[in-house]
């Protein structure tokens, strides 16, 4: 499990946990919360765009057994697709979406050209040097073309504004901002390409995470979500987010390739999500019946303090690099 560090790969460790798998706990941050996990096998790995990544990844799953590896953050999926073939022929077990479809979720000017060539609703967006054609009347948001996590994300009013910021945002772009009631779809698409999709309110919003939700259900949203999951191939585990404004428009804002932080309210709700992923990853069939849910269902989350103590002597005793404690 890639990206142990953040939320969602903490949180999906935390149910393959107990559903009795073997977790090995892989980020490269060495001080990441997922290695402090009762019972994971903790391991410190390259940035996914070090040149040592698919080395280090490929030597861990041989000397560790790897049966499968799955990918908490969007940064490990790309170079994960270059390594399906190789690890594959070792016996590891991946579930990914073409390699096309992950840079379509995970580059947000392509995933405009996507979704607008579909007639599927998304913010109106414009590179850098389209700043002529962004009007000066509207909300506007100045994000990085492959960010994610919410990080380096602006909210102005003007243009002049927005042409400033472009100047300090890594690969920016600017999209107009959408109002209304935001919501995370978490599905599970099979190798055949039917899905499920368990639909809930972002309540409450902090840095990108939805930390107050509420599970609900409306048929326009769902085709709309599954419309877009066929649009850019999605396959295995992964989530679209988007609104419903208040004149009963829904606009799509971005898919992730990957779990969804908030993906336990789901199985709260009564989806299967995880166990399901599980055998679709080890190639058994997805069982759909399995991924209904109940409405009205709420989670509320905050941040957890697991440890604090002294960082010289952690590093000390934390694995180097591709290597375990």
């Amino acid at each position: 499990m890639t990206g142990v560090g953040g939320n969602p790969g903490f949180a999906l460790t935390r149910s393959l946990i107990r559903l009795g798998h073997t977790v090995v706990a892989a980020d490269a941050n060495r001080l990441a919360p997922g290695f402090l996990i009762p019972s994971v096998i903790p391991v410190v790995i390259p940035f996914a765009d070090d040149p040592d990544f698919p080395g280090v990844m490929a030597g861990l799953c041989r000397d560790l057994a790897v049966e499968a590896v799955v990918a908490g953050i969007e940064p490990d999926l790309e170079p994960l697709t270059r390594m399906v073939s190789q690890l594959g022929a070792a016996g590891v077990r991946l579930w990914l979406p073409e390699a096309l479809s992950v840079r379509a979720c995970t580059d947000k000017a392509l995933f405009h050209e996507v979704l607008t060539e579909h007639g599927i609703a998304t913010p109106r967006t414009w590179q850098p040097w389209e700043m002529d054609r962004v009007p000066d009347d509207g909300e506007l948001v100045v994000k990085p073309r492959r960010g994610h996590g919410a990080r380096n994300v602006h909210f102005v009013r003007r243009r002049e504004h927005a042409r400033l910021l472009c100047e300090l945002v890594p690969e920016p772009l600017v999209q107009e901002r959408i109002h209304g009631s935001e919501f995370t779809a978490d599905c599970l698409v099979d190798r055949a390409g039917r899905a499920s999709v368990i639909l809930r309110r972002r309540n409450l919003v902090k840095a990108g995470l939805a930390v107050v939700s509420t599970t609900f259900d409306d048929q326009n949203v769902r085709d709309l979500v599954v419309r877009t999951l066929g649009a850019v191939g999605a396959r295995g585990l992964c989530c679209v987010q988007g609104f419903v404004s208040a004149d009963g428009t829904i606009t799509i804002t971005e898919l992730n390739p990957r779990i969804a932080g908030g993906f336990p309210l789901a199985e709260a709700a009564g989806a299967d999500l995880v166990g399901q992923m599980v055998k679709g990853l080890f190639g058994l069939p997805v069982d759909h019946s399995r991924l209904t849910y109940r409405t009205g269902v709420f989670l509320t989350s905050c941040t957890e303090t697991l440890a604090v103590g002294d960082a010289a002597e952690f590093e000390r005793t934390a694995p180097a690099k591709g290597e375990t404690s």
